[in-house]
């Protein structure tokens, strides 16, 4: 599922995940790993990270990327430009990848022009996410290029949920609240 975004049911009873888009960066036999994409913070990244706030899609802020580490950094950027030999940038898939945010954005090959960065992570263990998913916790759904950078990141789920086929564009309506329904 690894570049699939995991969006939250409506009946995702996890405060952790309410509503939310998760951005699939790894999954394999030893589980999964994503950011949380519609969490913006109340923090300016130029705060903790000036020098890489000059390159932040707005909202320019830390987002929430999920329970596990919270006190830990993710940085994602679209490469630019020509591929070259990866320097403090490690490709997942297409033109993202994952930036060392510890470097200069002028040290990283290859260059990036934009990025995004998370506070923790979303982790499952081994066969978690599938029974997860087996309980009609999620909607496995296409990526588009534009929703890691979307700038009213509040609006992702309906959104996401909106530009499906089929009865999952239904849910785009579901309410707050079960019993304003």
């Amino acid at each position: 599922m690894k570049g699939k975004l995991l969006v939250a049911s409506p009946e995702m009873e996890d405060p952790n995940f309410f509503r939310t888009v998760v951005l699939v960066l790894d999954h394999n036999d030893d589980g999964a790993v994503g950011v949380v994409l519609n969490r913006p913070s109340a923090n300016a990244l130029a705060d903790p990270l000036p020098e890489w706030a000059e390159l932040a899609a707005e909202p320019a802020v830390v987002f929430v990327g999920g329970p596990v580490q919270p006190e830990a950094a993710i940085g994602l950027g679209r490469r630019r430009g020509e591929v070259s030999d990866p320097d403090g940038f490690a490709t997942l898939f297409g033109e993202l990848g994952t930036v060392d945010l510890e470097r200069s954005p002028n040290a990283v090959a290859p260059a990036v022009d934009r990025v995004r960065v998370f506070a923790g992570y979303s982790g499952w263990g081994p066969g978690q996410l599938e029974d997860e998913l087996a309980a009609d916790g999620w909607f496995v759904v296409d990526a588009d290029a534009g929703d890691l950078w979307s700038s009213d990141p509040e609006a992702m789920w309906r959104s996401v949920l909106r530009r499906q086929r089929g009865q999952l564009r239904v849910f785009a309506d579901f309410p707050l609240n079960r019993e304003s329904n």
